[in-house]
């Protein structure tokens, strides 16, 4: 009787810690991975294709969906094919009890990179935000969940270089991230700027652009909203930054950040660093933000890491202000962790090292490969190693591009 119920009990868990499934995407292919959030391990289980390389993706609010983004664009000429690329599009896919993806509608043919999607508040549109040239698009989703037509916009400030598009928890307006770029090879910079939208049944207005300086020495990547606070964090990609911004009752943003951080553990420590992405952590006291370091160096003929801070920065918050104070830098033991998640309780976050990097050990070279790495969020917010899963056949033209951990219908 007592082994009986023992058994129950660990079926029951099992059955608990199998409602989320993470999704890691390695150029075209998108496979998931089982997730023992208990356990801090990871699965790897089936993939599926998309038409070209997986830029994002995001679930809808039902869970029932996954939208996956594709394009043969890249950052910076990838695999030698020019950056806008010809290709593009989403998919998208129905999500079974267990995580398993099949294809779900026609897919939806796009003119441009799409580097970043997202779904509103209602579960009603698709919007996408597109790199070169910096756009906004919206389209409808059918009560199927299946994608259709194109919603027609007026006249939209979209920057120079948007690279994400988020809808504000309230439902009325819409964010678009424009990183602009650096100067570079004899090319000005171009400023990035925070592009707001009033947002109503897949309709956008021009509402405000916050580019403090003019968007020169900005340069915004994503953001994340607060919980239960009107408080907007931003990752600011080149500056290697988080800045806090308030939104007022009004959904008016603040013109100027009201705290920005570095987000490296060594004052001046810039070469080669970027920041990416940026998360929330679920209960709201503590952020997480990505920093990358690729840089090379020359050794023995050979290309090697020259050195900066692959890691996570755990932000804690002040409850009263918003106030994020750095109480820790993660060491990702991979390179240039571009994306990465928090399990839907905050218990579990797995970053993403996007490519593989030739490191020089003594008088050898060895190439580390592509990874994720597995950290158990404490209750202070800060993270323990866990894990670590290499991933073979990784490499620049062909890299850990985006991951998620997705809650299961």
């Amino acid at each position: 009787m007592v082994f009986a119920l023992f058994a129950l009990i660990l079926t029951a868990t099992a059955a608990a810690e199998s409602r989320v499934a993470l999704y890691a995407a390695v150029g075209t292919e998108l496979t998931r991975w089982t997730v023992d959030v208990g356990g801090a391990a990871l699965e790897k289980r089936e993939s599926v294709r998309c038409p070209a390389s997986i830029q994002y993706a995001w679930p809808h609010p039902s869970r029932k969906y996954l939208y996956v983004a594709w394009s043969d664009g890249g950052p910076s000429g990838a695999a030698g094919r020019p950056t806008g690329g010809a290709k593009h599009g989403v998919t998208a896919f129905r999500v079974g009890a267990d995580g398993v993806l099949t294809g779900h509608g026609a897919e939806l043919a796009l003119v441009s990179r799409p580097v970043h999607i997202t779904v509103d508040v209602a579960g009603e549109h698709l919007l996408v935000a597109h790199t070169i040239p910096s756009a906004l698009t919206v389209y409808q989703i059918a009560a199927d969940g299946t994608l259709g037509a194109e919603v027609k916009q007026g006249a939209l400030d979209a920057g120079v270089y948007a690279h994400q598009v988020r809808a504000d928890p309230s439902g009325k307006q819409v964010i678009l991230v424009t990183r602009g770029n650096v100067a570079a090879k004899g090319k000005p910079e171009d400023p990035g700027a925070l592009k707001v939208f009033d947002y109503a049944g897949g309709k956008l207005t021009n509402r405000a652009s916050i580019a403090p300086g003019g968007g020169f020495g900005f340069q915004p990547r994503h953001l994340d909203f607060h919980p239960a606070q009107p408080w907007v964090f931003v990752s600011v990609e080149a500056q290697n930054q988080l800045q806090v911004y308030r939104k007022s009752p009004d959904g008016s943003f603040s013109a100027a950040p009201a705290f920005v951080k570095s987000s490296l553990s060594k004052a001046g420590e810039r070469d080669g660093q970027a920041a990416s992405t940026v998360h929330v952590h679920p209960n709201g006291r503590f952020v997480y933000q990505g920093n990358r370091a690729g840089g090379t160096v020359e050794v023995n003929g050979k290309r090697v890491f020259a050195g900066g801070e692959n890691a996570i920065a755990v932000w804690a918050l002040d409850a009263r202000s918003g106030e994020p104070k750095l109480v820790q830098n993660a060491d990702t033991r991979g390179f240039s962790p571009r994306t990465f998640a928090l399990d839907p309780e905050g218990r579990l976050l797995v970053a993403g090292n996007q490519v593989p990097m030739a490191v020089a050990k003594g008088r050898e070279v060895v190439t580390e490969p592509a990874s994720l790495t597995v950290f158990r969020v404490g209750g202070d917010g800060r993270l323990t190693y866990a894990r670590k899963y290499d991933l073979a056949g990784t490499s620049d033209a062909r890299s850990l591009f985006w991951i998620g951990i997705v809650a299961l219908p």
